[in-house]
């Protein structure tokens, strides 16, 4: 079948919206129209190079490139058919989509930890979970990639069912978009990760559509002080209407802020998820929180950064924790229907979070909205 897709075709340019052939989906696999994609960062990742370096450079180092590529990891939409062996869904269902598949039958799966499924390894790599072969093809016949093995970005997909999570046919799918990313990696990072208790004071280092979430999570879990930092004056305001009790410009500025809130102890935990986490950033964050806290590394950092500024003798003597987290360190399939729970009970701002929708084709007009800090979300929205 033909369909459009939102496609880059190598680091440094625009996204292109075309025309591409999209063949049905074989055994495992699922055909979804999508309804609405989120425009997370990550995917802004493989504009700048940061996430997947040039085709040039791939094919330096001998290795496949991944361009061209269908762009988008978070979203939602309606199952229209499935193939073979497919059984926990059917034609007709909601779905959710899970930049992180889960098979259910790895050690890590089957010890709670879905988050790190084997599969969730393929996800960068082109071509299918399924087979390796490809099922979206361009006009004139190239295989294209898929982000994350799910390439919302397009008005159709054929993805894994290990990629898919049923979900209550009335709830709007544009939530129901947003739990499969950001709100489930912000809010777990606080939650799950860093382990928010009644009474604690959370840093949230970064307030896009992770970092708001992660001011949620704390909130939720009872934080007494949740500091939001973020250089953007617009991010800092909103960040008080999910949760934050203060708000600084700097991780220096935070530095004497959370110094004055706690007598000297400093925060129990903190969040990494500014745009881009680089190395200078870890000391700071280790700095401020207390003996035996945890900083939470949620950001996305360059796939070949290496360097970190951090004091060893501190990160033992003080008995501190650095930890990273995907997917907020929980289980898809359990997060993504106790988040959506969560906001049928109007205890998680979902709605709020989105500050502009777009069409497919406004798709470059969404991520410059969101690199001049316009935009909490900004989300796609696919017409009937």
């Amino acid at each position: 079948m033909k369909t459009r897709a939102a496609v880059l075709h190598d680091v440094g340019q625009d996204w292109s919206v075309e025309e591409i052939e999209l063949d049905p989906p074989k055994a495992g696999e699922v055909l979804v129209k999508t309804k609405a994609a989120g425009l997370c960062h990550s995917d802004e990742h493989l504009v700048t190079g940061d996430l997947a370096p040039p085709t040039a450079v791939m094919e330096e180092m001998g290795l496949p490139s991944m361009f061209p590529i269908i762009g988008g990891h978070e979203g939602s939409g309606v199952v229209l058919e499935v193939g073979e062996g497919v059984t926990h869904v059917q034609p007709g269902d909601h779905v959710s989509v899970s930049f992180i598949p889960s098979c259910g039958r790895c050690r890590w799966c089957s010890s709670g930890m879905q988050n790190l499924c084997d599969l969730g390894a393929q996800t960068m790599v082109p071509g299918m979970i399924t087979d390796g072969t490809f099922r979206h093809h361009s006009a004139d016949g190239k295989d294209l990639g898929t982000m994350a093995k799910l390439g919302t970005f397009a008005e159709h997909m054929v993805v894994s069912a290990d990629s898919l999570i049923k979900v209550e046919p009335d709830l709007p799918f544009i939530p129901v978009a947003l739990v499969s990313c950001g709100v489930a990696t912000g809010f777990g990072s606080a939650v799950n990760r860093a382990g928010v208790k009644p009474g604690d004071t959370t840093v949230v280092v970064g307030c896009g559509g992770i970092g708001m979430n992660a001011v949620q999570g704390a909130r939720v879990a009872g934080a007494k002080h949740i500091v939001a930092v973020d250089p953007d004056e617009f991010k800092r305001e909103k960040a008080g209407e999910f949760g934050a009790t203060h708000t600084a410009a700097s991780l220096e500025e935070a530095l004497g802020l959370v110094t004055d809130l706690t007598w000297g102890q400093m925060a129990d935990n903190l969040v990494l998820s500014p745009g881009l986490v680089t190395g200078d950033m870890i000391q700071p964050a280790i700095q401020l929180i207390r003996k035996g806290g945890t900083a939470v590394v949620t950001g996305l950092s360059n796939v070949f950064a290496e360097d970190v500024k951090l004091s060893l003798f501190e990160l033992a003597m003080q008995n501190k924790t650095l930890a990273g987290s995907i997917f907020g360190s929980g289980n898809p399939r359990a997060e993504v229907p106790h988040l959506l729970k969560m906001y049928q009970a109007g205890q998680l701002k979902l709605d709020e979070l989105v500050t502009r929708t777009y069409t497919l084709d406004e798709i470059n007009q969404g991520y410059e909205d969101m690199r001049t800090n316009k935009n909490i979300r900004g989300v796609i929205v696919f017409e009937d």
